[in-house]
């Protein structure tokens, strides 16, 4: 673009309502003079401030990392050089939006996605500021932000998508499969097979639940509206029944080794959630890992008030987590292996101990495995206190 009849600043001059003078420009508008101390390079987004003549006063660090124009170069430009913008169907964006002239009640531009020289993405928005409310604009204060983060969140939100309908896709081809076999050949089949059949179906349609209930927590998580209804917990008695549960369903009982500590102080949680837990640290162990699965419980105390808690460590004897994996393995879509599963159970197991006012590390076990250790505070409820 070149300046001509288009360009903002030239457009203003032109106009009726033109200034008496341009507001200050330079150095001391660009190191945060007007802003109550705070320096424009301090902002963490992208900022162009324009004067009244349509030319750029400020142009902090963020905007020129943006726009890969060095701020020097940017101050003092017609806005619509300094930031020669143009829409997703190539219009250029300045005098399509016309910001010192059109209707005097305007107050600015929502954030839209525009387009930079070379087709580079970046979301912007715009204020135009006027001393009175119909008066001529005195300053376009214009916001720029990368596009990254919001690529990140399309790219998880098409990633889960993508994960449900694959997970979804086995046990409902079953279920449907079996459904309609035995409704078109009831008659051909024994007592023996029709259960078969049928405790198969109900296996998957159990699978189809548990998914739906992890998307629903992965939800509740998100929002931050996941529910705690605290009463007492036996957390030793918890543990046993999901090792019972892993033994009666074909595990070793040589496969599991619990130590549970004394004096374990009260524990007010929610048991489901608790339930929840214990039952995708057990899985993630017998599924992932390797020989012996230990599990500790033991009276902590933590934080700056020493509070008391509870620490649960589960552990294996398998191959571990790769070092560089570790930060990564309570994040959505993870997994330590090819072994199945969504890759979502850890994100939950993060987000419920969090819920509690709790914390969960993972390391390296005594033994070379995975050793995932959370610790709960008793949580009494106000009203017992």
């Amino acid at each position: 673009m070149t300046a001509g009849t288009d360009s903002p600043a030239q457009a203003r001059s032109d106009g009726p309502h033109a200034p008496e003078r341009a507001e200050p420009a330079g150095a001391e508008a660009r190191t945060g003079a007007g802003f109550a101390g705070l320096l424009p390079d301090d902002l963490p987004d992208g900022l162009v401030v324009a004067d009244g003549t349509g030319r750029v006063i400020c142009f902090n660090a963020a905007a020129a990392r943006i726009t890969a124009v060095p701020a020097d170069r940017a101050l003092g430009l017609p806005l619509d050089l300094a930031l020669p913008l143009e829409d997703l169907k190539g219009r250029r964006w300045w005098p399509l939006t016309d910001p010192y002239g059109g209707l005097a009640t305007r107050s600015g531009q929502p954030e839209r996605n525009l387009l930079l020289p070379g087709g580079r993405e970046v979301l912007v928005s715009a204020r135009y500021v006027r001393e009175h409310p119909t008066g001529p604009v005195r300053r376009v204060v214009v916001s720029l932000r990368g596009t990254e983060a919001r690529r990140r969140t399309e790219r998880s939100h098409a990633e889960l998508i993508a994960t449900v309908a694959h997970e979804l896709r086995s046990p409902l081809t079953s279920v449907k499969g079996f459904t309609a076999t035995l409704l078109h050949k009831w008659e051909r089949f024994t007592d023996e097979q029709k259960r078969l059949m049928l405790e198969t179906v109900d296996a998957d349609a159990g699978r189809i639940k548990r998914l739906i209930a992890e998307l629903l927590d992965i939800s509740r998580i998100d929002s931050g509206r996941l529910e705690v209804r605290r009463q007492p917990v036996d957390i030793a008695a918890a543990v046993g029944r999901h090792v019972h549960a892993h033994t009666t369903g074909g595990q070793s009982p040589d496969r599991f080794f619990v130590r549970i500590r004394p004096q374990l102080p009260p524990l007010w949680a929610d048991p489901d959630k608790i339930d929840q837990i214990l039952g995708n640290l057990l899985e993630n162990a017998v599924r992932h890992g390797e020989g012996t699965v230990t599990i500790e419980v033991a009276p902590t105390t933590g934080g700056d008030d020493g509070e008391e808690g509870t620490e649960v460590t589960v552990s294996d004897e398998g191959p571990g987590i790769p070092e560089e994996s570790v930060n990564r393995v309570f994040t959505r879509f993870w997994r330590g292996s090819k072994r199945g599963g969504t890759g979502l159970g850890l994100y939950i197991v993060k987000g419920v101990v969090e819920a509690h006012g709790g914390t969960i590390t993972v390391g390296r076990g005594p033994r070379g495995g995975a050793e995932f250790r959370f610790i709960l505070p008793v949580g009494t409820p106000a009203h017992l206190l």
